[in-house]
């Protein structure tokens, strides 16, 4: 198929960019499985695996913005990681990457990220990210700190890991935007990407995700596993789909987290990748996606997502 897809910022991200990630790893594994990708995108974006058509960042999310003039002839379909305004005439997916209101109706062509995702939104489909494993380093040998990468806001939880780490006496690198004042346990380092950021997830001895909101997926969570280091979280949105007790830990409060703890030095790092190189790779995304495409272009519907 000659599949495009849409996504309004200039790809890849430098920094953190989830959604951003996610839009070059689907394209990457698309490509590898032998299909046409055109990405529409902002200007200077560079997807080897993709014909690149450029768009003003600008120009893309004001309210005249019509994609219909940019769709290349030959299209099968379209995955748009942003909202449209004008409607193509081909069938086309709606990834939804974040939250939208209470009581927001899906339209039948939404895709979401985890079943949990789907249901609030009532919905059942749904499709695992995946991540490119040859992106991230696996070690087995931990260094003696623990993790929180993320945007520092309340929601995240990044005040319970903060704490935690005081209550276990250990060493936490925290990485995201807004420096603030921590104790001697707490190490802040700011935004990270690239080498630095694969570095630190793989000598992490655990990787802190206390969401404290409904967490449509996480990726950090699959980036953490891949590198081999466990996960400490809650019971939120999709973490318990994620996160079974092979490869880390979930509570629902703060004493839970640090009681759970300590029982991580069981998880075998090894376990952890193989367990993101089974589900979550942009092999097995784009898969999932291929398959919501197929059912979508035969029956004008979309399949449930597969659970793991």
């Amino acid at each position: 198929m000659h599949i495009a897809l849409f996504f309004w910022d200039r790809l890849p991200a430098f920094g953190y960019g989830g959604t951003q990630r996610m839009v070059v790893w689907l394209a990457r594994g698309l490509a590898a499985a032998g299909h046409r990708v055109t990405l529409i995108a902002g200007e200077g974006s560079r997807v080897p695996e993709a014909s690149l058509v450029p768009v003003d960042v600008g120009a893309a999310r004001r309210p005249e913005f019509d994609i219909r003039r940019l769709l290349p002839p030959g299209l099968d379909a379209m995955i748009t990681y942003a909202p449209l305004r004008a409607r193509p005439e081909m069938p086309w997916l709606r990834v939804v990457p974040g939250n939208w209101k209470a009581g927001s109706t899906a339209p039948p062509n939404a895709v979401f990220l985890s079943r949990d995702h789907a249901a609030r939104h009532g919905s059942k489909a749904f499709v695992y990210n995946g991540l490119d494993p040859a992106e991230f380093r696996y070690r087995r040998e931990k260094d003696d700190y623990d993790l929180f990468l993320g945007r520092l806001h309340a929601s995240k939880g990044y005040r319970w890991a903060v704490a935690g780490a005081k209550r276990l006496g250990r060493r936490l690198v925290l990485a995201g935007g807004w420096r603030l004042s921590f104790s001697r346990y707490v190490r802040y380092v700011g935004n990270v990407g690239g080498v630095r950021k694969a570095e630190l997830l793989a000598g992490a001895r655990t990787l802190w995700m206390p969401a404290l909101w409904d967490e449509p997926f996480g990726i950090t969570l699959i980036e953490a596993l891949v590198s081999g280091t466990p996960v400490l979280g809650t019971r939120r949105g999709s973490l318990p789909e994620i996160v079974p007790p092979e490869v880390g830990a979930l509570g629902d409060t703060l004493d839970q987290l640090v009681e759970l703890h300590p029982g991580l030095g069981r998880i075998a790092p090894e376990v952890c990748r193989a367990w993101v190189e089974r589900h979550f790779t942009h092999h097995v995304m784009a898969e999932g996606y291929l398959r919501m495409l197929r059912h979508y272009l035969a029956q004008g519907s979309l399949p449930e997502g597969e659970l793991l």
